[in-house]
């Protein structure tokens, strides 16, 4: 197994850095080949010596075995490594089992036996209150800082422009969002609001803001955790399925992402904040996960919601949910004292003649989603092989500085991304003072040569379209459900507003006349908006049930699942014409991430001996021996190759497997044997029997290392299709497995030969899967 992250001759090189990484930290792993003390002691120095464990057949201590207690470190991972699922599902019902034979020994065993099965719901506990509340605070934050960019409330600056102007007296309800308590900065600065020199100063001073808010997000990802930036899914979905990146999940990640959102949400740029929490989320979850034993020390307890998603983790993970809602339902974060950010409760039915535009927006949001992740994924390509990858905070300044340039002078695109979907899901009433309820004028200029709301609304759509290409991906936490569904809330809104026109003015037609009548408001708008907003989500993510669960998450509108499925289910069937993979799939493919995605299926007919290692004309499989094999040979092996493992052979000559090793545990077991027994020298022999057999007199100590030593490895045949192999690689979450012929090892199949077989059976450069 291919493993990057050592370096020849260097044992240091699997230490990480990093203090909150996904790992424990492994004190004093680190192996020193250098040791002088390599000779056995000389027959007088034997006799001086007393301790010495080497000595004859007779000699009690002769055999060593180090693994008798546990030794920190053995059966961890290295940073940028599968974890073994079958190997940590059996630890951990050992483990369990263990704990259950003992409550039944003493009281105090069995209050252990209580603790720890009640502690999987105290963690989902814990990651509920935990997440709520950063969600509220992000939420609260990006808001407030949203409205600084245009002013500052005087009765207190840490009001919002809505809470400062709530309780204001002298506001009235058309104009309730004037109150005299807020000021806009030119109004600060050279007290008046009219005029030329006053937009001027308010222009500067937002795209100002907006440069400040970006220069610190960048700034702070760059210096202080990059692995900050980005939505995350791709990450996270690569490290659920067993992927270790030390670091993504920890502690200063957390700090710095939540920090960051705020900043980069509040900038203005054509990003949400809906991914990055799925991050942030994780890090909570990862983070609380090291307060309790079980789950700091399996990394599959620690995932399981991927390949192994137990009916107890379904239930924990409603109950988590539960307690984030509760804590955010507490916060009220939205002030509109519910928990869905797009409240809707539209007055009028849809019709079954609507299903035609809904699928309409449907085609768009394929066609959207396609284009989307074409030109992104050639855009950040481009960013990661060219000079542009070098400067992201020069990339980051661009983008924003033209982002909000263009956005002040059009109110829908100076408002945060939010607020202009939810007024766009907006249902026109009696008191609504939008000028997308404006019926008399919205069509018409006004006065001063201004755009009317649907050409300023068209012109949003196609400013939407193009920054957002350029957006995600950048060096800062950058979220796309919100920019996907605002693409397609203008959409759906400007062909609402259409229908409702056709149907006010041509009520007589057929395809009207049978539910419309004269003068009365047969089509919403905001449905159709709410419809597109869903259908475009789905073109990018190709998301199905879950974008429809979403959407009635965000809105509270259960009775449009129709328009909703129809709309979701025609992008996705667009978008996999056009395209057959969602954005993070493809980000996870760009970036050479090990991500087996069990949603495609493996039709072709080759066999394991066509991916297996090695091949014709390749050097022999490099492998250990039961027995014969001094500290020496294994540490010559480990120098001169990168492997993670090693298949464990009867003996050279007849390749009969025993089972498999890990390159951490020899190298760990190899270095506490040496610090713990002087005897143990480069001349002394390594075993993974159970029984050693007799040595020669005065040999030195023996290491005896069969318990770290896999007796059941995964095999296949040489002739197993390789449709069966990938469908175990996905289904077990496999790290290798290794390939046999009536008991003989062959060669061994990694997860990245997988991966890189695939690639090439696809007519893809199979050299991408790699990490990056």
């Amino acid at each position: 197994m291919d493993n990057r992250g050592f370096q020849q001759g260097s044992f240091n090189s699997f230490r990480s850095s990093s203090s909150d990484e996904d790992l424990m930290d492994i004190p004093g792993t680190a192996m020193d080949f250098s040791m002088r003390d390599d000779v056995p002691p000389l027959d007088g120095e034997i006799e001086e010596d007393k301790s010495y464990n080497g000595g004859g057949i007779g000699s009690s201590n002769r055999m060593m075995d180090f693994l008798e207690e546990p030794i920190p470190g053995v059966g961890t991972y290295d940073d940028f490594n599968t974890i073994d699922w079958v190997r940590e599902k059996s630890r951990d019902r050992d483990r369990h089992r263990e704990i259950t034979n003992k409550s039944k020994e003493s009281t105090w065993a069995l209050i252990h036996s209580v603790s720890d099965a009640f502690s999987g719901w105290l963690l989902m506990l814990l990651i509920g209150l935990l997440s709520g509340s950063l969600a509220g605070l992000i939420d609260i934050s990006a808001h407030w800082m949203t409205d600084l960019k245009e002013g500052i409330c005087t009765e207190g600056f840490w009001f919002n422009h809505e809470h400062c102007c709530w309780n204001s007296e002298n506001v009235t309800f058309e104009d309730r969002d004037k109150c005299p308590e807020w000021n806009s900065w030119s109004q600060l600065l050279i007290s008046t609001d009219e005029g030329a020199f006053a937009y001027i100063v308010n222009y500067f001073m937002y795209v100002l803001w907006a440069l400040l808010f970006a220069f610190l997000a960048v700034s702070l990802v760059k210096v202080f955790a990059p692995y900050a930036c980005g939505s995350g899914i791709p990450e996270i979905k690569t490290i659920l399925s067993g992927f270790i990146i030390r670091g993504y999940l920890g502690k200063w990640t957390l700090i710095i992402k939540t920090i960051t959102l705020v900043l980069a949400v509040s900038s203005g740029l054509s990003l949400g904040k809906e991914g990055p929490l799925v991050h942030v989320a994780c890090c909570c979850g990862n983070i609380l996960c090291h307060c309790f034993n079980k789950y700091r020390k399996n990394e599959a307890k620690r995932r399981e919601v991927s390949y192994y998603f137990p009916l107890k983790t379904l239930w924990r993970s409603f109950f988590a949910a539960l307690v984030a809602a509760f804590t955010l339902r507490s916060i009220n974060p939205f002030g509109n004292s519910r928990l869905v950010l797009f409240y809707v409760e539209f007055h009028t039915p849809w019709h079954l003649f609507e299903l035609v535009p809904f699928i309409l927006l449907g085609i768009f949001g394929g066609l959207w989603g396609a284009l989307f992740i074409r030109t992104n994924i050639a855009w950040c390509r481009k960013r990661k092989t060219t000079q542009l990858g070098k400067y992201p905070v020069i990339e980051v300044l661009v983008v924003t500085a033209i982002t909000a340039i263009l956005a002040f002078p059009n109110e829908y695109t100076r408002m945060s991304t939010s607020e202009l979907i939810s007024e766009l899901f907006n249902d026109c009433g009696l008191l609504d003072s939008s000028k997308l309820c404006d019926y008399e004028n919205r069509f018409n200029t006004s006065k001063g040569g201004e755009l009317s709301a649907m050409w300023q609304l068209a012109l949003t759509l196609i400013l939407k379209i193009v920054i957002t290409i350029f957006t995600f991906g950048m060096k800062i936490p950058s979220g796309l459900f919100i920019p996907s569904m605002a693409v397609g809330a203008i959409a759906g809104r400007l062909l609402g507003v259409g229908m409702e026109q056709l149907a006010y003015y041509h009520h007589d037609w057929a395809i009207f006349n049978s539910w419309c009548s004269q003068g009365a408001d047969c089509i919403t708008p905001g449905l159709y908006a709410m419809v597109g907003a869903a259908a475009c989500l789905g073109g990018v993510t190709r998301m199905t049930v879950s974008l429809v669960v979403i959407m009635f998450e965000l809105t509270g509108g259960l009775e449009y699942i129709v328009p909703l499925m129809a709309a979701a289910m025609t992008s996705k069937w667009v978008a996999d014409a056009l395209g057959g993979e969602g954005i993070y799939d493809a980000h996870i493919r760009l970036n050479g991430y090990p991500f087996l995605e069990a949603k495609e299926e493996f039709a072709h007919k080759t066999l394991a001996m066509d991916v297996m290692k090695p091949r014709r004309n390749d050097p022999l499989l490099t492998v250990l021996t039961q027995e014969n094999m001094t500290v020496e040979d294994i540490e010559t092996i480990i120098s001169e190759t990168t492997y993670s493992g090693f298949p464990v052979v009867v003996s050279r000559e007849s390749q009969r497997l025993v089972g498999f090793v890990l390159r951490r545990d020899l190298i760990i077991s190899i270095e506490n044997a040496r610090k713990k027994q002087d005897g143990v020298v480069s001349t002394s022999i390594i075993y993974f029997t159970e029984h050693s057999p007799p040595m020669p007199p005065y040999t030195p100590p023996t290491l005896k290392l069969r318990n770290i030593l896999d007796l059941s490895p995964f095999t296949v045949t040489d002739l197993t299709p390789m449709e069966i192999v990938v469908d175990i690689f996905r289904k077990l979450g496999l790290r290798q497995c290794l390939v046999t012929h009536n008991g003989r090892l062959l060669g061994i199949i990694t997860k990245k030969d997988v991966l890189k077989h695939i690639a090439q059976m696809a007519n893809q450069d199979p050299d991408s899967i790699l990490f990056n």
